[in-house]
């Protein structure tokens, strides 16, 4: 991976990893039975990975759903409040997409279309970006390529109105954990999986709607995040696994502190038992203290990896 996407991987993991489920001692992501429609795949040049099932739970997979909202079959509608995209099909049903929803992605409302499609997009920071953050952005000023690694995933979906870009975008994803989260940067993130589903069934010219507050309250009801960072139905319910979730987040970071305390006493025991086995071994030379050689790093090392 390169050096944007580690910084990149950084920056937007903030809220979302630090929100993020504890991990607990389960198998490896990549023994896990993949779920249909998130499987590896090799994309022309680029193999994408499958997506870990665990991040497909609570709604998170694409699904076919009853829609009762008063757009045209063929529109593309986009909640960045409940963290859905939708692609409205015949007869009351649309397709469902989780996204993540990034801080370019709130900065848009009301209507645009597909101005342009890319399998594998180059990637651009805007000027305002290289400007406030040069330090990040600035080596890529000039353009990033389309990679695996490319922040804009696998296919990039462009909003225009009145035939200009909006800036705003649809697209996928190098990090999977995003998905149903708010985060620090990007607009509409997908699935590469799911960017890929989207791009094949819409022309360029496909309608999209991208709702207000009032609008997303009206269809879907009022959403709020869990402990998570996750977008999650405003109810009773929810707001009371909330403060579980929260209490038990707690008592694992206090547990893990404590571990890491208890570590690092072991740690600092055993050098200061080799130390004095060192200062022992230089004695029975006749050689003064000052004058011992140091521990060699090997051992401390090793000092070290079993206090761990």
């Amino acid at each position: 991976m390169n050096r944007f996407s580690l910084r990149l991987l950084a920056l937007v993991s903030l809220s979302a990893l630090a929100a993020c489920a504890p991990k607990a001692k389960v198998e490896n992501p990549a023994s896990l039975a993949s779920v249909p429609g998130y499987e590896g795949v090799q994309d022309g040049a680029y193999f994408i990975p499958p997506v870990d099932p665990r991040l497909l739970e609570e709604d998170r997979a694409k699904t076919e759903v009853a829609y009762n909202g008063p757009d045209a079959p063929g529109t593309i509608v986009v909640d960045t409040f409940a963290r859905k995209l939708y692609l409205v099909g015949e007869g009351g049903q649309a397709t469902r997409y989780a996204i993540a929803v990034g801080r370019e992605g709130l900065s848009f409302r009301g209507s645009g279309y597909i101005g342009r499609k890319a399998e594998w997009p180059s990637w651009q920071p805007t000027a305002n970006m290289v400007r406030s953050r040069p330090d990040l952005y600035a080596e890529y000023a000039g353009g990033m390529a389309g990679g695996i690694d490319n922040p804009l995933g696998a296919r990039a979906m462009y909003l225009y109105r009145g035939g200009r870009d909006t800036m705003f975008r649809i697209h996928g994803t190098v990090q999977n954990e995003s998905i149903g989260h708010a985060t620090s940067a990007g607009c509409i993130r997908l699935f590469n999986q799911d960017a890929i589903d989207l791009y094949n069934k819409i022309p360029s010219g496909t309608h999209v709607k991208v709702r207000s507050l009032e609008e997303s309250i009206a269809i879907e009801g009022p959403y709020t995040d869990d402990a998570y960072g996750r977008a999650v139905p405003d109810t009773p319910e929810n707001a009371a696994k909330k403060i579980d979730d929260e209490k038990l987040m707690a008592e694992q970071a206090a547990q893990k502190a404590e571990n890491e305390r208890i570590a690092a006493a072991k740690a600092a025991k055993e050098a200061a038992k080799a130390d004095k086995k060192r200062l022992s071994a230089c004695k029975r030379k006749g050689i003064s203290p000052e004058d011992c050689p140091p521990l060699p790093e090997a051992t401390a090392d090793a000092a070290t990896a079993s206090a761990g």
